[in-house]
């Protein structure tokens, strides 16, 4: 059992559910794409990063925890 490598099952899960948020990321890369010449530094993504991860989290939620039971 010492010699067994932990691995972290969140990782793991991050990396599956991204597959299932894939408009979220094209509406942040949209917005990335948009806004890449904004010499103010006033316009963002935020909402766009944050709704992809939002996505990403609900999908590992719903398996993470019947992973660790």
């Amino acid at each position: 059992m010492a010699d067994e490598e932990v691995t972290d099952p969140k990782a793991f899960l991050e990396e599956r559910s991204k597959a299932k948020c894939v408009s979220q990321w094209y509406e942040y890369q949209k917005c990335v794409k948009r806004i890449e010449n904004d010499e103010t530094g006033h316009k963002h993504c935020t909402g766009q990063y944050f709704d992809y991860w939002k996505c990403v989290d609900k999908n590992v939620a719903e398996k993470l925890f019947e992973m660790l039971k």
